[in-house]
């Protein structure tokens, strides 16, 4: 017998069990209240999206697009690393008959292209593909005719059929990737589904699954799951951000996450950033040699990202670096500064963080971040920001934007953690009923019990009165509603509340009132 195989998740994912998936379940639903309270809107985004989306709004010089995108690479792609994976594997020996199945292979994939649109059918790709044809029987017949050595005539082969698809690869957009964050997705629907035609500012949220290949660690999965909120519209006044930030510490107090702490900074605009980080990177040149690897990399392809460093040896050096807040033009002061008056109209507690940056262009003003207690040093748990120019470098029009992402399994982390315990929902009512005859009622009153939005839990076949009861204290139920013969001719159902063992004695109507009252608090 084949051995048998214990299934399970993969790494940098897991399952989600009850009860947590009940304090997720609040979590999400007080998000939604709360967020709808400021009349923002639910948007639901689909998983999978176009690589080059985030290669445009996150950027090709991060972390995300060059190592962690969970990316799915288009037919030519895939046709490539076939050709190559096929040519390691041969030997000498069988490569003049290889040679013919291949051309067969290649020309089939490249008639599919064609077929399918991944290669425009035009003359001149039709061209290029019959000179692929042409080397390919002209390579067989020098091989056959031992003209050639077998290896030199599959390099030479290679190379060819490689540089032709180099030709077709840039027509190819069918790249897909599991979406690594939401931001970009928002922006691609407001511009799709033509949003900017719609009155007032677009408040949209959005809560589900990311997909980043990180290395797993404390609160942090290959399988994340964000809540988002972001605001797309025609103005960027400072009254925006400040309602964006007290919605979000209105939802972090609802939940309990209550020791945390808001850190805001403003990066300027196109006017002055491009300015201070020229002086950034011509003040990071002169301590390059005291830099680690990575942050010389980043003095000259984006220096602000250096800022976020967390290497040790480089935090001297970075404290004596120029701050971009002694480097804002006078848009940009005057913005900062209603916006920290805003905060203070609404009583929002603040630190200002200089070196809070964001590394891309279309990011502007306002950024962002709320740290919470009890996750060690990676203990941040939102961060958002002012990104008026991603939706119309997406091919959109104009558009002032802001918005967030909150890290759901860091944030209900800390709240196991040490924030303030909610009661989450549990089992109201079991039903322990005896006695064949009392079966149909329990049956209806479990069912006018649920429609009155009670938790209940029946047993399916009769069970004695102590093992019941036994059965509800372990199942954690509120309440034991005690059914049996008696109970069914006088119409008097026993109510046993199981945390003090008080009971009291009600007809349905009585019951139903008192638990629905019992439930709405």
């Amino acid at each position: 017998m084949p051995e048998k195989k214990q299934f399970r998740a993969i790494k940098g994912t897991r399952d989600i069990l009850p009860p947590d998936s009940s304090l997720w379940n609040w979590f999400e639903q007080t998000a939604r209240e709360t967020f709808e309270s400021y009349n923002f809107r639910d948007i639901r985004l689909p998983i999978l999206e176009e690589a080059e989306l985030f290669a445009r709004s996150v950027g090709e010089d991060t972390d995300i697009i060059g190592k962690e995108m969970y990316r799915f690479a288009g037919k030519l792609e895939s046709l490539r690393r076939a050709i190559s994976e096929s040519i390691g594997r041969l030997d000498n020996s069988s490569r003049i008959y290889t040679f013919v199945q291949f051309l067969a292979v290649l020309k089939r994939n490249l008639n599919e292209a064609l077929n399918n649109d991944v290669i425009p059918k035009n003359m001149s790709n039709l061209h290029r593909i019959g000179q692929l044809e042409a080397r390919c029987r002209e390579g067989e017949t020098r091989l056959l005719n031992g003209d050639v050595e077998p290896s030199q005539a599959w390099t030479a082969l290679y190379e060819e059929t490689t540089s032709i698809l180099d030709d077709f690869r840039p027509i190819e957009k069918s790249d897909e990737t599991l979406r690594p964050e939401g931001t970009a997705p928002v922006c691609r629907a407001y511009i799709e589904h033509g949003m900017h035609t719609l009155p007032g500012n677009v408040k949209l949220y959005y809560i589900g699954p990311m997909f980043r290949r990180e290395r797993p660690q404390k609160g942090r999965y290959r399988q994340f799951y964000q809540i988002g909120a972001e605001v797309l519209g025609q103005s960027d006044a400072p009254a925006i951000d400040a309602e964006v930030l007290e919605m979000l510490l209105v939802f972090f107090h609802r939940v309990g996450l209550t020791r945390t702490t808001l850190y805001v900074n403003s990066i300027g605009d196109k006017e002055c950033r491009p300015k201070y980080v020229e002086l950034l990177r011509e003040e990071l040149r002169k301590v390059k040699d005291h830099l680690g690897a990575d942050s010389q990399r980043r003095i000259e392809t984006n220096p602000l990202r250096v800022l976020d460093s967390k290497l040790p040896q480089e935090q001297p050096i970075i404290e004596k670096l120029p701050r971009i807040s002694d480097h804002l033009c006078d848009a940009c002061r005057e913005h900062f500064a209603n916006l920290k008056n805003e905060l203070r109209l609404r009583n929002i507690n603040y630190e200002e963080n200089w070196r809070l940056v964001r590394g891309l262009d279309y990011y502007t003003r306002t950024t962002f971040e709320v740290t919470a207690e009890g996750l060690g040093s990676q203990n941040a748990v939102c961060g958002g920001g002012r990104y008026d120019g991603l939706v119309e470098l997406l091919g959109g029009p104009p558009t002032k934007g802001i918005g967030f992402a909150i890290g759901s399994d860091r944030a209900i982390l800390s709240i196991q953690e040490g924030a303030e315990a909610h009661a989450l929902p549990g089992l109201s009512v079991y039903i322990a009923w005896m006695g064949a005859a009392s079966y149909p009622a329990a049956v209806s009153i479990a069912r006018k019990l649920r429609e009155a939005g009670l938790s209940v839990e029946m047993p399916p076949e009769e069970m004695k009165f102590k093992k019941s009861l036994g059965l509800a204290d372990k199942l954690g139920a509120r309440y034991a509603l005690i059914l049996g013969e008696d109970e069914v001719a006088s119409n008097k159902f026993t109510l046993k509340r199981l945390a003090d063992a008080e009971q009291n004695k009600f007809s349905e109507y009585e019951l139903l009132e008192y638990l629905e009252s019992e439930r709405r608090g």
